[in-house]
């Protein structure tokens, strides 16, 4: 039997508005507006590039049910391309595009496009030169409402290969199409929710699943089970951040060899942490920011990207960031310089984090328990050997399984840096309660 790969995608949310596109301006904005159209062309040409005997789309290939034109001509393009290299595409429609509540603008389709429908279960056999590669069985949404676990109508009486005198599909690749809630979500509404159990008593070897945003296998990988996630990341929700994209499966002899995932988005939206403890002034924070963003990008593979960045830490920065109109100015000029870049950064949003610097000096002359653990450091710091002592004697009070082997090695010239961590860290949550 010939070996061959399939592609796996959902959620493409075709001609969906992307999360900041209100304050975007130029190449940003065109960029948030066209990213899923974007993102579509680069998973046919995807399938191209690996020579997919076929395609797996499990629904929500528009957004809404309105399905808009612009994103069905999109569409209509890429299977175009699909047909015209000899690859199939399989199609499943989900609660964001349902068949009765939906409309299209297009009657017939490219050959090798195969539309499974919402009344019962499909199957469906795929063919490459005469032979059998696999089966196919899916159904669509009819509603977008849709609580059933259709995962129960997946039973031997639906699963039997289509007749085919040229073909032998009795001992073939088996795959659920199938746009399912197989795990809670707090992002997603429960439609159609199914168990893993539900799944594995199907005879099915690979369920191709759509709706859950975030990718992921799910089980021992008999059968296996897999979200690729949504095809271009959408906002700063932690499902949408990332590099999102589609799974190429690659079967030999009826079975699945490897799953690798392949990047698609023409964006990627992605949280941004800075920790400003060290800086003095303004410029210092914009400078670590900066920084910040390029070490991401180069992280992201120079890909365009949309930040929510997040400034933290403790130091002198955090009384300039709490004067009014700080914040707002920072993150317009951070726009400003990045606005000549290509591919581009966009700032979404600029949040502060910061917490006052400690003052040892104020909690040396309090009376409470903070001052205590000043007093203490104070002591072990202008006492390395009492520091030693201390050291010894956890080694000798503590479980051996708890005290780490290389803390318990430490040499004497490291201690006196370890305490002062130490005791930053101390006074970091003890003054934490004290603000809040």
């Amino acid at each position: 039997m010939s070996s061959f790969c399939f592609v796996h995608a959902a959620d493409l949310h075709l001609d969906t508005p992307l999360e900041g596109i209100s304050t975007a301006t130029g190449q940003v904005r065109e960029a948030l507006v066209e990213a899923s159209l974007h993102a579509w062309d680069h998973l046919v040409e995807l399938c191209i590039a690996e020579d997919a005997a076929f395609l797996l789309l499990a629904g929500d290939i528009y957004d809404g049910v309105d399905r808009g034109v612009r994103a069905q001509l999109r569409f209509l393009r890429g299977l175009e391309r699909l047909s015209e290299r000899g690859i199939q595409t399989f199609v499943v429609h989900g609660n964001h595009d349902p068949v009765e509540e939906g409309w299209s603008a297009i009657i017939h389709w490219p050959a090798g496009v195969t539309i499974l429908g919402h009344t019962d279960v499909q199957t469906v056999s795929v063919e490459r030169d005469g032979r059998c590669l696999a089966t196919v069985t899916g159904i669509s949404y009819a509603r977008r409402e849709t609580s059933e676990n259709l995962a129960l109508r997946f039973r031997p009486r639906h699963l039997a290969a289509a007749a085919s005198p040229a073909a032998d599909c009795s001992a073939v690749l088996r795959i659920g199409l199938l746009h399912c809630s197989a795990i809670s979500s707090s992002e997603h509404l429960p439609y159609s929710p199914c168990s893993l159990a539900d799944l594995r008593q199907a005879p099915i070897d690979y369920w191709a699943l759509g709706h859950i945003h975030k990718r992921q296998t799910l089980g021992d990988g008999t059968p296996v089970i897999a979200y690729p996630g949504n095809l271009q990341g959408r906002s700063m929700k932690p499902s949408e951040t990332d590099a999102k994209g589609a799974l190429v499966v690659e079967c030999a002899d009826g079975r699945v060899a490897n799953v690798r995932f392949h990047a698609c988005d023409a964006l990627r939206f992605a949280a941004l942490h800075a920790d400003v403890s060290t800086c003095a002034d303004i410029s210092d924070v914009l400078d670590e920011l900066l920084q910040a963003a390029e070490r991401r990008r180069a992280e992201e593979g120079g890909l365009p990207l949309v930040v929510r960045a997040t400034v933290d830490g403790r130091g002198p920065a955090h009384s300039l960031l709490a004067r009014p109109g700080v914040l707002p100015s920072l993150l317009e000029e951070l726009r400003e310089r990045s606005a000549a870049q290509l591919p581009f950064l966009w700032w979404d949003a600029l949040s502060d984090a910061t917490r006052p610097q400690i003052d040892r000096d104020q909690i040396r002359e309090r009376h409470d328990f903070a001052a205590q653990v000043v007093a203490e450091a104070d002591a072990l710091l202008a006492d390395p050997i009492a520091l030693r002592h201390l050291l010894d004697e956890l080694n000798r009070e503590l479980p051996l399984r708890r005290l780490p082997e290389a803390l318990r090695q430490l040499p004497d010239e490291d201690l006196v840096p370890l305490m002062a961590a130490a005791e930053t860290i101390a006074l970091d949550l003890l003054t934490e309660e004290d603000e809040q």
